[in-house]
Protein backbone atom coordinates (compact mmCIF):
# COMPACT_ATOMS: atom_id res chain seq x y z
CA UNK A 1 0.00 0.00 0.00
CA UNK A 2 1.32 3.49 -1.05
CA UNK A 3 2.32 5.82 1.92
CA UNK A 4 0.16 9.23 0.77
CA UNK A 5 1.54 12.06 2.75
CA UNK A 6 0.25 15.61 2.37
CA UNK A 7 2.54 18.63 3.66
CA UNK A 8 0.20 21.66 4.61
CA UNK A 9 -0.11 25.26 5.73
CA UNK A 10 -2.57 27.58 6.15
CA UNK A 11 -2.37 31.45 6.14
CA UNK A 12 -5.10 32.92 7.99
CA UNK A 13 -6.94 36.42 9.32
CA UNK A 14 -5.42 36.24 12.86
CA UNK A 15 -3.96 34.15 15.48
CA UNK A 16 -6.75 32.64 17.15
CA UNK A 17 -9.71 30.78 15.58
CA UNK A 18 -11.64 31.07 19.18
CA UNK A 19 -12.00 34.94 18.86
CA UNK A 20 -13.40 34.50 15.14
CA UNK A 21 -10.25 34.35 13.05
CA UNK A 22 -10.58 32.71 10.45
CA UNK A 23 -8.37 31.03 6.88
CA UNK A 24 -7.98 32.95 3.94
CA UNK A 25 -5.40 30.48 2.06
CA UNK A 26 -4.67 26.48 2.27
CA UNK A 27 -1.82 25.09 0.44
CA UNK A 28 -1.01 21.51 -0.36
CA UNK A 29 1.59 19.46 -1.31
CA UNK A 30 1.17 15.60 -2.11
CA UNK A 31 3.63 13.02 -1.67
CA UNK A 32 3.25 9.58 -2.71
CA UNK A 33 6.11 6.84 -1.03
CA UNK A 34 8.22 10.17 0.17
CA UNK A 35 8.20 11.81 -3.63
CA UNK A 36 6.59 14.76 -4.45
CA UNK A 37 3.53 14.00 -7.21
CA UNK A 38 2.69 17.44 -8.37
CA UNK A 39 -0.88 17.06 -7.43
CA UNK A 40 -1.22 19.75 -4.93
CA UNK A 41 -3.62 21.78 -3.77
CA UNK A 42 -4.49 25.36 -2.74
CA UNK A 43 -7.45 27.89 -3.12
CA UNK A 44 -8.03 31.71 -1.07
CA UNK A 45 -10.86 31.31 0.77
CA UNK A 46 -13.19 35.00 1.89
CA UNK A 47 -12.98 34.94 5.24
CA UNK A 48 -16.48 36.96 5.59
CA UNK A 49 -14.37 39.47 8.11
CA UNK A 50 -11.50 41.99 7.93
CA UNK A 51 -7.59 40.30 7.81
CA UNK A 52 -5.89 41.56 10.50
CA UNK A 53 -3.03 44.14 10.13
CA UNK A 54 -0.13 42.12 12.21
CA UNK A 55 -1.39 39.25 9.86
CA UNK A 56 -1.22 41.22 6.74
CA UNK A 57 2.41 42.05 7.74
CA UNK A 58 3.47 38.36 7.55
CA UNK A 59 1.66 36.92 4.37
CA UNK A 60 0.39 40.70 2.77
CA UNK A 61 -3.25 38.93 1.36
CA UNK A 62 -5.45 41.81 1.50
CA UNK A 63 -9.08 42.25 2.42
CA UNK A 64 -9.63 43.56 -1.57
CA UNK A 65 -7.74 40.71 -2.22
CA UNK A 66 -10.49 38.04 -1.18
CA UNK A 67 -13.55 40.20 -1.62
CA UNK A 68 -14.23 38.07 -4.78
CA UNK A 69 -13.27 34.35 -3.23
CA UNK A 70 -15.15 31.59 -2.22
CA UNK A 71 -16.11 31.03 0.91
CA UNK A 72 -15.05 28.08 3.12
CA UNK A 73 -18.22 25.96 2.70
CA UNK A 74 -17.75 26.37 -1.15
CA UNK A 75 -14.23 24.50 -0.51
CA UNK A 76 -15.14 22.45 2.25
CA UNK A 77 -15.60 19.54 -0.29
CA UNK A 78 -12.65 19.08 -2.57
CA UNK A 79 -10.21 20.01 0.12
CA UNK A 80 -11.99 17.62 2.18
CA UNK A 81 -11.68 15.04 -0.20
CA UNK A 82 -8.20 15.97 -1.22
CA UNK A 83 -6.82 15.37 2.47
CA UNK A 84 -9.51 12.06 3.84
CA UNK A 85 -7.23 9.72 4.67
CA UNK A 86 -3.76 10.91 4.21
CA UNK A 87 -1.23 11.85 6.59
CA UNK A 88 -0.50 15.51 7.68
CA UNK A 89 2.47 17.23 8.04
CA UNK A 90 2.54 20.29 9.42
CA UNK A 91 4.55 22.63 11.02
CA UNK A 92 3.03 23.39 14.50
CA UNK A 93 0.73 21.69 14.12
CA UNK A 94 -1.93 22.82 16.44
CA UNK A 95 -2.37 26.06 14.55
CA UNK A 96 -3.24 25.20 11.54
CA UNK A 97 -5.57 22.13 13.14
CA UNK A 98 -7.20 24.72 15.60
CA UNK A 99 -8.17 26.58 12.52
CA UNK A 100 -9.04 23.74 10.41
CA UNK A 101 -11.69 22.33 13.15
CA UNK A 102 -13.29 25.85 13.58
CA UNK A 103 -13.79 25.85 10.07
CA UNK A 104 -15.76 22.14 9.96
CA UNK A 105 -17.55 23.23 13.54
CA UNK A 106 -19.14 26.40 11.49
CA UNK A 107 -20.29 23.81 8.55
CA UNK A 108 -23.70 22.56 9.01
CA UNK A 109 -22.22 18.75 8.72
CA UNK A 110 -21.70 16.31 11.50
CA UNK A 111 -17.74 16.25 11.23
CA UNK A 112 -15.36 15.46 13.55
CA UNK A 113 -12.10 16.94 13.67
CA UNK A 114 -9.46 16.22 11.12
CA UNK A 115 -7.65 14.33 13.13
CA UNK A 116 -10.45 11.90 13.05
CA UNK A 117 -9.70 11.53 9.03
CA UNK A 118 -5.97 11.91 8.58
CA UNK A 119 -2.80 11.00 10.47
CA UNK A 120 -0.84 13.67 11.75
CA UNK A 121 3.05 14.43 11.71
CA UNK A 122 3.93 18.20 13.55
CA UNK A 123 7.50 19.19 12.30
CA UNK A 124 8.01 21.69 14.71
CA UNK A 125 7.79 18.72 17.41
CA UNK A 126 9.87 16.51 15.54
CA UNK A 127 12.47 19.80 15.09
CA UNK A 128 12.69 20.13 18.84
CA UNK A 129 13.71 16.43 19.93
CA UNK A 130 15.90 16.27 17.04
CA UNK A 131 17.35 20.21 17.67
CA UNK A 132 16.66 20.91 21.47
CA UNK A 133 17.48 24.61 22.62
CA UNK A 134 17.66 25.73 19.03
CA UNK A 135 15.31 27.27 16.58
CA UNK A 136 13.06 25.37 15.09
CA UNK A 137 10.85 27.72 12.19
CA UNK A 138 10.64 27.05 8.98
CA UNK A 139 13.84 30.00 7.89
CA UNK A 140 16.00 28.45 10.59
CA UNK A 141 15.37 24.57 9.43
CA UNK A 142 16.11 25.50 6.11
CA UNK A 143 19.09 26.69 6.94
CA UNK A 144 20.25 23.92 8.64
CA UNK A 145 19.34 21.24 6.12
CA UNK A 146 20.76 23.91 2.84
CA UNK A 147 16.92 24.39 1.45
CA UNK A 148 16.66 27.14 -0.63
CA UNK A 149 14.11 29.56 0.75
CA UNK A 150 15.61 32.97 -0.57
CA UNK A 151 11.85 33.29 -2.95
CA UNK A 152 9.81 33.12 0.34
CA UNK A 153 9.43 37.08 1.27
CA UNK A 154 5.96 36.98 2.97
CA UNK A 155 4.54 33.73 3.92
CA UNK A 156 2.22 32.08 1.25
CA UNK A 157 0.72 28.54 2.40
CA UNK A 158 1.81 26.55 -0.80
CA UNK A 159 5.37 28.17 -0.89
CA UNK A 160 5.52 27.34 2.92
CA UNK A 161 3.81 23.78 2.33
CA UNK A 162 6.42 22.88 -0.38
CA UNK A 163 9.40 24.03 1.49
CA UNK A 164 7.89 21.95 4.35
CA UNK A 165 7.96 19.10 2.40
CA UNK A 166 11.30 19.21 1.66
CA UNK A 167 12.40 20.21 4.81
CA UNK A 168 10.30 16.95 6.44
CA UNK A 169 12.18 14.95 3.57
CA UNK A 170 15.66 15.98 5.19
CA UNK A 171 14.51 15.62 8.48
CA UNK A 172 13.45 11.90 8.21
CA UNK A 173 15.38 10.57 5.13
CA UNK A 174 18.91 11.59 5.82
CA UNK A 175 21.53 9.75 7.73
CA UNK A 176 23.47 12.88 8.00
CA UNK A 177 20.04 14.23 9.97
CA UNK A 178 18.82 10.89 11.43
CA UNK A 179 22.18 10.41 13.55
CA UNK A 180 24.08 13.97 13.70
CA UNK A 181 24.97 14.21 17.06
CA UNK A 182 23.94 17.18 19.86
CA UNK A 183 24.75 17.55 23.87
CA UNK A 184 20.91 15.77 24.44
CA UNK A 185 20.43 13.63 21.47
CA UNK A 186 19.61 10.12 23.25
CA UNK A 187 19.49 6.77 22.11
CA UNK A 188 15.90 6.70 22.27
CA UNK A 189 15.18 9.60 20.11
CA UNK A 190 17.17 7.91 17.28
CA UNK A 191 15.21 5.05 17.82
CA UNK A 192 11.84 6.77 17.61
CA UNK A 193 13.30 8.42 14.13
CA UNK A 194 14.30 5.12 12.74
CA UNK A 195 10.26 3.73 14.03
CA UNK A 196 9.04 5.96 11.99
CA UNK A 197 11.43 6.20 8.88
CA UNK A 198 10.53 2.00 8.50
CA UNK A 199 7.14 2.37 9.34
CA UNK A 200 6.85 5.03 6.40
CA UNK A 201 8.95 2.84 4.35
CA UNK A 202 6.48 -0.11 4.87
CA UNK A 203 7.68 -3.48 4.01
CA UNK A 204 11.07 -3.82 2.24
CA UNK A 205 11.92 -6.55 -0.06
CA UNK A 206 14.98 -7.68 0.56
CA UNK A 207 17.25 -9.01 -2.48
CA UNK A 208 19.83 -11.48 -2.04
CA UNK A 209 23.07 -11.07 -4.14
CA UNK A 210 23.94 -13.56 -6.77
CA UNK A 211 26.75 -15.89 -7.43
CA UNK A 212 28.73 -13.08 -9.53
CA UNK A 213 27.93 -10.31 -6.97
CA UNK A 214 29.23 -12.52 -4.47
CA UNK A 215 32.40 -13.39 -6.05
CA UNK A 216 32.85 -9.67 -6.71
CA UNK A 217 32.43 -9.17 -3.11
CA UNK A 218 34.54 -11.64 -1.96
CA UNK A 219 37.72 -10.31 -4.30
CA UNK A 220 36.85 -6.86 -2.97
CA UNK A 221 37.71 -8.21 1.11
CA UNK A 222 40.42 -10.19 -0.33
CA UNK A 223 42.32 -7.09 -1.91
CA UNK A 224 41.33 -5.40 1.20
CA UNK A 225 43.29 -8.14 3.17
CA UNK A 226 46.13 -8.52 1.10
CA UNK A 227 46.69 -4.89 1.98
CA UNK A 228 46.30 -5.12 5.72
CA UNK A 229 49.03 -8.05 6.05
CA UNK A 230 45.77 -10.12 5.78
CA UNK A 231 43.64 -8.49 8.22
CA UNK A 232 40.37 -7.30 6.99
CA UNK A 233 37.37 -6.90 9.31
CA UNK A 234 34.63 -7.79 7.10
CA UNK A 235 36.21 -11.28 6.48
CA UNK A 236 34.51 -12.18 9.98
CA UNK A 237 31.34 -11.24 8.69
CA UNK A 238 31.71 -12.95 5.34
CA UNK A 239 30.29 -16.69 6.17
Amino acid sequence: MKLRQIALDTETTGIDPNKGHRIIEIGCVELIDRRLTGNNFHVYINPDREVDEGAFKVHGISDEFLLDKPLFREVFEPFFNYINGAQLIIHNAAFDLGFINAEFKRLAKKLSVVESYCGVIDTLQMARKLHPGQKNNLDALCKRYSIDNTHRILHGALLDAEILAHVYLAMTGSQHSLFQETHDTTQEDVAIQLNQQFTELGNLKILNANEDELKLHQKRINSLAEKNNGNCLWSKYND
